[in-house]
């Protein structure tokens, strides 16, 4: 068997993985990243493509490179939410431009920029276990090329993805790493990407339409003719026939008449908040692996981005000391949970409160709301203020849905008292305990006020 030793290996080749990897490149570290696809295919993955508002993506590979040859439309100014029960269509204006991206594009141009930050990188690499021989782990098993390889290092890099299969090989005893993860916390998707013949309307726009099981429809437009349609719902729920669901939905539109399927792919996602912990000694979880995505909207890109750019920034510091503990590696988290963690908890929340619910009662009073509490509820902030004009009006628009409309602005404030939680998320593992209670505390809060079963 050969061995090769590193002082990181990355495992995946996504969002999370290239900007680790380039990250701990560029501060000089031996760095090797494994992807289980060949290199024509690699960065080809299950996505919707869109990135709503600004997108600071840290600043280890060319950024003007990216978004000139893989955002293809820099024009989306607003969101469409589409009523299944009438037809009617919500406009939601977007404070911010955003895009929608040629997601395979976007993936090649990541891992050409990590080769040229000076990562190695091996297609081809499916990796199988980790190296575990005590507590730490210190490098994966693999098969490259059909001949088996041992990458000793370090530290591992975890950007594997959904369920992730080193999770399942490591021996997380020894750490606060969480365990607390369930396939229920996902979601299960499917998308097409296809070229329409004429040009459609809202090119400047990203649509949704809610489904059964706490789902939704998407039409992203990459152009005004190349359209990412895609769906998907969540695995707590009764599954669904996500083919057939796009096909009859795309023949009741007349702008899809005639078009033609470029390619099709699909994908498991988290759709739950991101782990407690995410480090282990000389292991860290990042993207996907780590939770790292909107529970409401399946975003995950920025994210994912800042994740691996952390967990590199702090994994060579702890190989620089000689130190790489879960203690060394533990600012990784208060980074995260401080970040956009605290809103993707927060979102959460809303995720519960929709799984408690019927559809229609949902589509009822998310109509009614006005369009930037939407956005900031599920997106932006994880919260939403509402002056008291903005309520009396809304309470007008819900009659018949008042029950629910009571409980989503207790839910608000449910929302903004975990965000100051994770506002406090510890320095060190020491503490970690206290803070998970006084988080699960508000929780509790949540399912009495939801009817809600526990999702963790």
């Amino acid at each position: 068997m050969i061995t090769e030793s590193h002082d990181v290996v990355v495992v995946g080749g996504g969002t999370a993985g290239c900007f680790a990897s380039a990250t701990a490149a560029r501060e000089g570290l031996d760095v090797v990243l494994l992807e289980r696809k060949t290199e024509e295919e690699g960065g080809k993955i299950a996505c919707g493509d869109g990135l709503k508002g600004k997108s600071s993506l840290p600043d280890v590979i060319d950024r003007d490179r990216l978004k000139s040859e893989s955002f293809t439309n820099r024009k989306i100014q607003r969101a469409i939410f589409q009523n299944p029960q009438t037809g009617e269509e919500v406009d939601i204006p977007f404070n911010e431009t955003g895009a929608v991206i040629d997601r395979w594009k976007y993936g090649q141009i990541l891992l050409d920029e990590a080769d040229r930050a000076g990562v190695d990188l091996h297609y081809n690499t499916v990796v199988t276990d980790v190296i575990q021989p005590n507590e730490r782990v210190e490098g994966v098993r693999a098969v490259r090329n059909g001949d088996p390889v041992e990458y000793e290092a370090e530290v591992v890099i975890d950007g594997a993805g959904a369920l992730s299969l080193l999770q399942d090989k490591t021996d997380f005893s020894a750490s606060t790493f969480d365990t607390r993860v369930d396939y229920s916390q996902f979601c299960s998707a499917y998308r097409e990407v296809l070229e329409v013949p004429e040009p459609v309307e809202w090119d400047d726009a990203l649509v949704f339409k809610p489904t059964a099981e706490l789902g939704y429809l998407w039409y992203f437009p990459r152009s005004s003719t190349e359209i990412n349609a895609g769906l998907g719902f969540q695995m707590n729920k009764p599954s669904m026939k996500l083919v057939d669901v796009l096909k009859d939905d795309l023949e009741a539109h007349p702008e899809f008449q005639g078009a033609t399927v470029k390619n099709k792919l699909g994908a498991a996602l988290p759709t739950r908040r991101p782990y407690d912990s995410a480090v282990h000694p000389g292991y860290v979880a990042v993207g996907d692996s780590a939770g790292h995505v909107n529970p409401c909207t399946g975003g995950g890109i920025p994210g994912a981005a800042k994740a691996g750019h952390w967990a590199a920034k702090v994994a060579t510091e702890a190989i620089s000391d000689g130190d790489v503990s879960e203690a060394a590696l533990w600012e990784y988290n208060r980074r995260v949970q401080t970040d956009f963690g605290k809103r993707f908890a927060a979102m959460d929340l809303y995720n519960i409160f929709g799984g408690a619910h019927e559809i229609d009662d949902l589509i009822g009073v998310i109509t009614a709301l006005p369009g930037q509490q939407l956005v900031d509820a599920l997106g932006k902030k994880g919260t939403a203020e509402m002056t008291l004009g903005l309520k009396l009006k809304t309470i007008l628009k819900t009659v018949g849905h008042w029950d629910i409309l009571y409980k989503l602005y207790k839910l608000q404030q449910e929302a903004n008292s975990l965000k100051e939680i994770y506002d406090s998320y510890p320095s060190n593992p020491k503490y970690f305990d206290a803070w998970r209670q006084d988080r699960d505390g508000v929780m509790d809060s949540v399912y009495d006020l939801t009817g809600a079963e526990p999702k963790y």
